[in-house]
C-alpha cells in the first residue's frame, strides 16, 4: 500500500515527466513543475536534494517503467522468439502510421543531458543497459527455439539493433516522420533473416 510520501514524491515525477517530454529537462524550472503538480516547494526539497537529483529519480522512475513494459512484450506467451522481439520494435512505431511522436524520456533526454549531468547520463546508461540485455535474452531464446536462424551473438546483435532504433527515433523527430523507423523496421528484419512480412 501506497503512503502519503510515496504518493507526492511519484506525483511530482509524474508531472515533471509530461511536463519534460514536451519541452525537455533545461527549459522546465521547478516551479513550472511544482504549481502543475500543486506541491509547495518545501516538499520538493523534502524528496530531493536539486534539480539534478530530481532528474535521476526522473529516468530511473521512468526506466523501472518501461522495462516492466518492454518485460511485457518480450515475456513468453507461446509465441516464437523472433515473433515477439519484432512485437517489440513494433511498438516505437508510431500509431497514426504517418507521424513519429516519439513519448521516450531516454530518447528526449540522451543528448540533452548527457554533457551536463554525470547522475542522469548514468542513470540513463543503466536503463539502455536493462533493455539491451532484455532484447539479448529474447534472441537467445530466439536462437534456441529455431525462429531465429541467422547467425547472431545475442548481446552484439541487441546492442548494435538498440543502437539502430535509437538512432531513428532521433532522426524520426528531425524529419517529422517515420521514414527513419521504417528503414530500421526493414534492416531489423534482414539482420535477423526475417521474411519482409515479418517487420509489417
Amino acid at each position: 500500500m501506497r503512503n502519503e510520501h510515496t504518493d507526492v514524491k511519484q506525483r511530482i515525477l509524474d508531472t515533471g515527466r509530461g511536463i519534460i517530454l514536451g519541452k525537455g529537462f533545461s527549459a522546465v524550472g521547478l516551479n513550472e513543475i511544482l504549481s502543475t503538480a500543486q506541491v509547495p516547494k518545501g516538499s520538493f526539497y523534502h524528496y530531493f536534494k536539486s534539480k539534478e537529483a530530481f532528474g535521476e529519480a526522473l529516468v530511473d522512475s521512468y526506466v523501472a517503467d518501461y522495462v516492466a513494459q518492454v518485460d511485457r512484450l518480450l515475456q513468453d506467451d507461446g509465441a516464437p522468439a523472433a515473433q515477439r522481439l519484432m512485437r517489440y520494435w513494433k511498438s516505437w512505431m508510431s500509431g497514426d502510421g504517418q507521424t513519429a511522436e516519439c513519448n521516450c524520456l531516454v530518447v528526449k533526454l540522451s543528448a540533452e543531458v548527457s554533457d551536463m549531468s554525470e547522475a542522469m547520463r548514468a542513470a540513463l546508461l543503466r536503463g539502455t543497459d536493462l533493455i539491451i540485455e532484455r532484447v539479448a535474452g529474447c534472441i537467445a531464446d530466439g536462437l534456441a527455439d529455431g525462429s531465429l536462424t541467422a547467425n547472431l551473438q545475442p548481446r552484439h546483435t541487441a546492442l548494435m539493433l538498440y543502437e539502430l532504433w535509437l538512432g531513428a527515433a532521433l532522426l524520426s523527430k528531425i524529419r517529422r516522420d517515420r521514414s527513419a523507423l521504417d528503414t530500421a523496421m526493414a534492416a531489423t528484419a534482414e539482420l535477423l533473416n526475417l521474411p519482409r512480412q515479418a517487420s509489417g
